[in-house]
């Protein structure tokens, strides 16, 4: 996920490193920090693969480079956004990288049949807790604590699930960054992944 986190941060504008470990990070969150032991060597492996470069950036002073994307690394990166492995589908964080940036797809339709496989995968039952092969539901559970993480991602999976259906049953597509009004959506959430 850290490659289509900088090929889409840097198909939207060119970024100095700092600047685009920061935005990362941000995206990623505390659960997953991005070091720079993990960001500069990334940045270096899509470089050497042609789907980015660095220039001097003289804005930014001796020894600063700005990053940007290529043509092939813009092209890899719609083909990720267009045909995300299932596991970037089916786990929260990785399903939010790919989020990110799906509007970056230029067509609607291919923007909707990821979310539909967002949808579909959040509609399958599915727990932390099974019985055999049974998911158990909050209900079946009389630990509290246990109750209340399946209660919690009970509430989780139903609002995403409710945003998944606003943005695909309106046919829409979803509104480029920064012509969204927050008011109008529902933020998604996670639910947790089938075992």
């Amino acid at each position: 996920m850290l490659d289509l986190a900088i090929l889409g941060f840097l198909a939207e504008r060119p970024l100095p490193g700092h600047e685009l470990r920061r935005r990362v990070s941000e995206l990623t969150g505390y659960t997953r920090p991005v070091s720079d032991g993990s960001l500069y060597p990334a940045i270096k492996r899509l470089a050497a693969a042609g789907l980015l470069e660095r220039r001097a950036d003289p804005a930014g002073g001796a020894a600063r480079y700005a990053l940007s994307v290529t043509d092939a690394g813009r092209a890899e990166l719609l083909k990720r956004l267009r045909t995300p492995a299932d596991h970037e589908i089916s786990d929260f964080t990785r399903f939010f990288t790919v989020l990110a940036f799906l509007s970056l797809l230029p067509d609607v339709a291919e923007q909707h049949a990821v979310l539909r496989r967002r949808l579909e995968f959040l509609e399958q039952p599915a727990s932390f807790f099974y019985d055999g092969d049974r998911p158990l539901r909050a209900e079946d559970v009389t630990d509290p604590y246990r109750r209340g993480m399946l209660l919690t991602a009970r509430a989780i999976s139903g609002a995403e699930r409710a945003w998944l259906h606003q943005i695909l049953d309106r046919g829409e597509p979803v509104a480029a960054r920064g012509d969204t009004d927050p008011s109008t959506l529902q933020e998604p959430v996670n639910r947790p992944a089938r075992r």
